[in-house]
């Protein structure tokens, strides 16, 4: 549903590779700096300075949802693909990608997301959100809650997948996770689109080696404490 698409208008827009240093050069708007609160989610190069525990996956450092279990997606040859947050109000995705330094990448998402759900035969409707506009989805399956956030050379990808009772609950819940989601986006060159790699803390680690597996079946974990950390 999220597919990597090379754009033939420029360099720039297949490969976020940084340019030659500029002092007067700017990443962009910080999410973090918008808002009378400070609220997130934070690029990793400023710390939030709020003291809250986060779940340390490398890339992203998430505020996991008290009570919600882990479920583990892994590639066939060893890499996280990704980490869902399972609450009793539905399950909860948070992913971060490589961007381009000029930003707008969501809302090309957006329109793509938009268009794949519809002809799968979703209701599909647009809202404005926090960071923009939001998609709403029912579909034969789940109700699905789709957000983006825009940041410097990151763009963060919030899903949300429920019933329909639970759905604006679950929603809220989502923003509450993104708000405080820390960013991590690393210096390396990355095709644009490409999701930011994630690693498991040694905790989740030890629990998935110790956890019997199924081919193509996500695991569930369950954090522990010393799998969180302050960034």
């Amino acid at each position: 549903m999220f597919r990597k698409r090379r754009s033939r208008r420029s360099q720039r827009d297949t490969d976020d590779t940084p340019p030659a240093e500029d002092p007067n050069a700017t990443d962009g708007p910080d999410p973090g700096e918008s808002g009378p609160a400070r609220a997130g989610p934070f690029d990793g190069a400023r710390d939030p300075g709020d003291g809250s525990s986060r779940l340390d996956l490398g890339s992203v450092r998430l505020p996991v949802p008290e009570g919600a279990r882990l479920q583990v997606e892994m590639d066939r040859n060893g890499p996280v693909r990704a980490v869902h947050m399972m609450t009793s109000l539905g399950q909860l995705t948070v992913t971060a990608f490589a961007a381009p330094r000029s930003g707008g990448l969501w809302e090309q998402v957006l329109g793509e997301l938009r268009t794949q759900l519809r002809s799968d035969g979703a209701e599909v409707r647009l809202q404005q959100g926090e960071w923009g506009r939001e998609v709403a989805a029912v579909t034969t399956q789940a109700t699905l809650r789709f957000l983006g956030v825009d940041g410097p050379r990151w763009m963060l990808r919030g899903v949300a997948a429920g019933s329909g009772e639970q759905a604006e609950p679950l929603a809220e819940l989502l923003r509450d996770v993104v708000r405080g989601t820390v960013v991590v986006r690393g210096v390396e060159p990355l095709p644009v689109r490409s999701p930011l790699p994630l690693q498991l803390p040694e905790p989740l680690a030890e629990q998935l080696r110790q956890t019997p597996q199924q081919q193509a079946q996500p695991t569930t974990l369950e954090p522990e404490s010393g799998s969180s950390e302050n960034p």
